[in-house]
């Protein structure tokens, strides 16, 4: 009766919300966002400099979490290449001398706080040439003026950067009179005209009063109340703000200050001055807002203009575009001649006639040019959120709950959607996009929410992502044995399916191949597996049943190869000159370099030839019938089903997996279809995420919806796995047509693609010249 009801559940749901529909959801969600956001950025600005030193909220304790953009954690190394020749000033009272020490250890942080605490400290990293002045003026008066005033007027150099701020020495010496307050606007009217013309050639930064914990305050600060502090900074913003002429070189606010003291006055040791911990974040907002327009960190969206597309860009966005309209033009002629060809009524006899018409399928040409239609909109999707400063993104931040509770969530609803397998053989289709699956979506919850801080959970995900590269070994190693197929075709339709997304993204995301280093693995493994067992002699299943003595041909082939892969993994040197080679070198540099490449690769080196080996085994007991994989039958006697099991989980996690998963009859006869529905778009799911799901090539988490996390999350999922589904048909659409079966015009198509990548390089070195 559960069963029953299950299957009319699913098939009444089938019935309103399919794929098609979701699809067009998610089309209407996104066009909807984009509108709403563009509408936002053109009423508050698109200024995310603005965001980041006036609003945020804290992740935890100590994330500090700008409004709509990310903040890179500087290094000194990155510190010290930034303010390379610089001179900043910091100028105000002991708040300020805080600030000061805390942006100084950005730089060096063996600095200790000594000196005279009411006078100047000068601080000078000559291997850098930087200079960084704090200048004691703890009010705002004619000596803070005279000072000011010697940088627009007198023959010493301007700083590059300063940083002013004081009112809380004026409120304590005056006992918070009215009077020194209209005093304060005086001083601080005299004074703005001059910062701006600082901040016509500096970047000059006004930093606003934090407030106190007023319990912890010492009797003589007590007229220190958070009422005069607010009053103090609110005459500061009105005067700083005021001026015409601020519009062009305006003084920035550094508002922010006063929101992280907000949440952490109360651990202040004497009420008035910050713990280190906020200071700190305010140093890192200060380095944030000069340094990310300079170094452009990947994980620095704040203070980052958008970057100028390159060349390729252009033509990719223009070769879209014609794809669009060619389309367009062709639907509507199509329609057309269809309205045209409609059955018309016989005024005589009341009968329909139906005319001769041309009732050909859809033309190969309209196929292509609507796969690319789609396309183009898909990409112009990926470029708005991850290179356009349209949407928003932020950093990731860890908790356990965010990752365990997504975890149990989709294993109940994996368990929740179980049907019956169309074969119970070990390891048959619908199993192994099973197994895909659930490590996809354990992966991806790992990635968006930034599990790889915990180490238990990433080693974990390291076995899953080994457990991908096994079953590379032994589905690839599965089908050339049993089919013997090593014809240019299928080579071609492996690599294309694998490839075409990537060498999209790469174009129009401006990004290297390695980037996207999973496919580049696999893509290299299905190389090496292919000339493994193409290679004469070709060995396959055919040839070996008939001469025992080709089974011992390939162990051969399998040792070979285990040798040259133990080579390789120990001579660096001889791995980096292969790809290093060119063209190898375009492909699979980063930074520069190939080393990142060699060490994804030697990660998990051994992987793939257990999987072959695996496959070989397997499928030789199965030739023999060892194995009994009827239906509801275990594959072995329970007492070598103990002892295989007791020997992979002390050897081999993965083959514990597949054993467990694979023994008992009754669990190799169902499979969850949730998890295989995820697990046949897996390799899209892995793709897409760099760039529409999570944000800043991977560093932090996309935002469509601000100040709903949860919601953002559901939304943003529904679409990316919309793309994703997406992108997986147009991928098998176009791989029938690029890559034909008959070797002559496949030969020719090769010739084409060869001359696409060659112009894609000499477009890429232009590019490389010019960005030189």
């Amino acid at each position: 009766m559960a069963a029953l009801a299950y299957t009319l559940g699913k098939r009444e749901i089938n019935h309103y919300f399919s794929v098609r529909s979701a699809k067009a959801l998610a089309l209407g969600a996104v066009l909807l966002l984009a509108a709403c956001h563009a509408a936002f950025r053109r009423y508050r600005g698109d200024d995310t400099c603005e965001y980041l030193l006036s609003s945020g909220r804290f992740l935890g304790e100590k994330v500090w979490q700008p409004h709509s953009c990310m903040m890179h954690k500087y290094k000194n190394s990155e510190a010290k290449n930034c303010l390379l020749d610089k001179h900043i000033a910091f100028i105000g009272d002991s708040r300020i001398r805080q600030l000061f020490y805390s942006f100084v250890k950005l730089i060096n942080p063996q600095v200790k706080e000594e000196g005279n605490k009411h006078g100047n400290i000068l601080f000078e990293d000559k291997s850098a040439s930087i200079k960084v002045d704090f200048l004691w003026y703890p009010e705002v008066n004619g000596s803070m003026k005279q000072r000011i005033k010697s940088w627009t007027e007198g023959s010493i150099a301007k700083p590059h950067v300063i940083v002013a701020g004081a009112a809380t020495w004026s409120i304590k010496i005056h006992n918070g009179s009215n009077e020194a307050l209209t005093q304060y606007k005086i001083n601080i009217t005299s004074i703005a005209p001059l910062l701006e013309k600082l901040a016509e050639s500096s970047d000059v930064y006004w930093v606003l009063q934090d407030p106190v914990y007023e319990d912890m305050l010492s009797n003589s600060r007590k007229m220190i109340t958070n009422d005069k502090i607010d009053a103090y900074n609110e005459a500061a913003i009105s005067i700083l703000n005021s001026s015409s002429r601020n519009s062009k070189a305006k003084v920035k606010v550094f508002s922010v200050s006063k929101l992280i003291a907000q949440e952490t006055i109360m651990q202040s040791s004497d009420g008035l001055h910050l713990p280190e911990s906020s200071r700190e974040t305010s140093a890192m907002i200060l380095m944030n807002v000069y340094c990310n327009k300079i170094l452009k960190p990947i994980d620095g969206s704040c203070c980052q203009p958008q970057p100028p597309l390159t060349l390729i860009q252009k033509l990719a966005f223009c070769f879209f575009a014609l794809s669009i309209i060619g389309y367009l033009i062709l639907s509507f002629i199509y329609r057309n001649n269809h309205r045209k060809n409609k059955p018309c009524t016989d005024m005589e006899s009341g009968e329909e006639k139906k005319p001769v018409t041309n009732t050909s399928p859809v033309s190969t040409l309209e196929t292509l040019l609507y796969s690319f239609f789609k396309l183009g909109l898909i990409m112009a999707y990926f470029y708005l959120c991850d290179r356009a400063n349209l949407f928003m993104k932020e950093n990731k931040f860890y908790t356990h709950s965010s990752f365990f509770i997504p975890i149990i969530y989709i294993l109940v609803l994996g368990v929740f959607y179980t049907e019956n397998t169309k074969e119970t053989k070990m390891l048959n289709r619908e199993q192994t996009d099973e197994w895909k699956g659930w490590m996809q979506l354990v992966i991806l919850i790992y990635h968006i929410s930034g599990a790889s801080t915990f180490l238990p959970v990433y080693m974990h995900v390291r076995v899953l992502v080994a457990a991908y590269l096994f079953q590379t070994g032994y589905g690839h190693f599965s089908y050339f044995w049993i089919k013997g197929d090593f014809g240019l075709y299928r080579v071609c339709q492996v690599l294309f399916r694998l490839n075409f997304l990537v060498v999209v993204l790469c174009i129009v995301m401006d990004r290297p191949y390695q980037f996207y280093y999973f496919v580049p693995l696999v893509t290299v493994w299905f190389m090496i597996i292919y000339a493994t067992l193409a290679v004469w002699p070709q060995i396959v299943q055919k040839k070996a049943n008939g001469n025992c003595f080709w089974h011992f041909g390939l162990l051969l082939k399998l040792i070979s190869l285990l040798m040259c892969i133990y080579f390789l993994a120990n001579s660096q040197g001889v791995f980096e000159k292969i790809f290093s080679l060119w063209p190898l070198s375009t492909c699979f540099e980063l930074n520069g370099n190939v080393y990142e490449w060699w060490f994804r690769w030697k990660l998990d080196r051994y992987v793939v030839f257990h999987g072959m080996m695996f496959a070989f085994i397997y499928l030789a007991l199965q030739k023999r019938q060892v194995l009994l994989e009827g239906k509801g039958e275990p594959l072995f006697s329970n007492k070598i089903s103990n002892v295989l099991l007791f020997i992979s989980v002390v050897c081999f996690l993965i083959l514990a997996f597949i054993l467990i998963r694979n023994i008992p009859g009754y669990a190799r006869s169902v499979y969850s279809s949730f998890f295989a529905w995820f697990g046949r778009i897996s390799l899209e799911l892995f793709i897409c995420q760099y760039h529409i799901w999570l944000a800043a090539d991977t560093k932090g988490i996309l935002v469509l919806i601000p100040g709903n996390p949860m919601l953002n999350i559901i939304v943003s999922t529904f679409i990316f796995v919309c793309v994703a589904h997406e992108i997986s048909q147009i991928t098998n659409d176009l791989a029938q047509m690029v890559v034909p079966k008959d070797n002559a015009t496949l030969l020719r198509r090769l010739l084409c693609i060869a001359g696409f990548f060659s112009g894609l390089l000499f477009l890429a070195a232009i590019q490389d010249q010019s960005r030189h």
